[in-house]
């Protein structure tokens, strides 16, 4: 799944480049996307200077330097491996998180989604935007969210937290319409413990 999902994404990339100077990416930090990422990261033959990379959602409140910060998993998975033209992270560190939520979203707004890489977490979340916070046509392109417990649940799940009570109850996130905006939106999602509520007809 993860290499097949690396072809068609640099495909389309590759077609792309070719229409235009620059090539906006965002891209999600789960353990479900580490196959993906490792195929797409090997890919030598793509223009990566001519890309922009966005990750789409953040813990608050971990110590600083945190394994578990989806920047940090991003730039030992792929973010640290190529050579990005810029690679944008939203800084969960900031004196005014509600001031780095709007930063991020006129970012977005100045380098217009061509690509989204997205995993579905084991409620039905697409980045942090579990089914309680999660609004389709929410008029905020990044904002600050609680996190269900079984989204919190997931984390440990995925080995990335000892215990639930070790898992942030905060997080930055892109919201649906921010996501939706991606010319091209590919969604990889293996693993077992997300079978009952995608996979089961």
């Amino acid at each position: 799944m993860g290499l097949s999902a690396a072809i068609e994404v640099a495909e389309i990339i590759t077609i792309l480049l070719k229409q235009q100077p620059e090539v906006n990416l965002i891209f999600a930090a789960a353990p479900s996307q580490n196959e993906f990422l490792a195929e797409l990261s090997a890919m030598n033959d793509i223009d990566w200077q001519r890309i922009n990379a966005f990750h789409m959602d953040e813990y608050l409140g971990l110590p600083v330097g945190a394994p578990q910060e989806f920047g940090f998993f991003l730039k030992n998975q792929i973010f640290g491996k190529l050579p990005f033209r810029t690679i944008n992270y939203l800084n969960r560190n900031c004196l005014n998180v509600d001031e780095e939520c709007k930063r991020y979203a006129e970012l977005l707004r100045q380098h217009p989604v061509d690509i989204v890489c997205m995993g579905i977490g084991e409620n039905g979340h697409i980045a942090f935007n579990d089914p309680h916070v999660a609004k389709f046509n929410d008029p905020k392109w990044v904002k600050i969210v609680d996190l269900d417990k079984t989204s919190r649940m997931q984390q440990v799940n995925d080995d990335c937290f000892t215990s639930i009570d070790k898992v942030p109850l905060y997080a930055i996130t892109l919201t649906i319409p921010a996501l939706m905006k991606g010319k091209y939106l590919f969604c990889i999602v293996p693993s077992r413990t997300k079978a009952p509520d995608y996979y089961r007809s």
